[in-house]
């Protein structure tokens, strides 16, 4: 079973507290909003604790140091593929415009032989906690909903 772990920051903003997204990079997401975005997270293997794993792969899909400020356990989700995911939220600020996102290769495409790069995420936003709900990859939702029992 496959393992994935991440940190959703937040903020507050004058219209109530925000959440930062990434869109899903590559060709299958390309022309999706709903479902395709999700908490910067990646997979982890049996031997790296999932909160070791949240912060590298943080770094990892943003091109930027995880923020220092208090973790709140979020918990776990399974998703539609049968991945658990763990996620941490942290209150923090940054400017999407600075990341720098890692990539991957994948043949596409597909049967032709070709390898193409593409970013992780291809781009991050902030997003009110209610659109966020209608963009987020469903099971992630539940991450929300448990941001909103420790948040102000």
């Amino acid at each position: 079973m496959k393992r994935s772990a991440g940190l959703l920051l937040h903020r507050p903003s004058a219209q109530g507290r925000e959440v930062l997204l990434g869109h899903m990079g590559g060709p299958f997401y390309a022309r999706r909003d709903a479902g395709a975005w999700t908490i910067p997270k990646g997979e982890y293997e049996p031997d790296e604790s999932p909160w070791a794993a949240a912060r590298r792969e943080f770094e990892e899909e943003l091109g930027l140091p995880p923020p220092d400020g208090e973790a709140v356990a979020l918990g776990e989700v399974r998703q539609t593929n049968g991945k658990i995911v763990t996620a941490w939220a942290i209150e923090a600020d940054l400017d999407p415009a600075t990341i720098a996102p890692g990539t991957f290769r994948m043949e596409w495409p597909p049967r032709s032989g070709r390898l193409q790069e593409f970013p992780e995420l291809d781009r991050v936003a902030w997003f009110g906690v209610e659109h966020a709900r209608a963009v987020i990859v469903t099971a992630q939702a539940a991450f929300l909903d448990r941001l909103a029992e420790h948040s102000p």
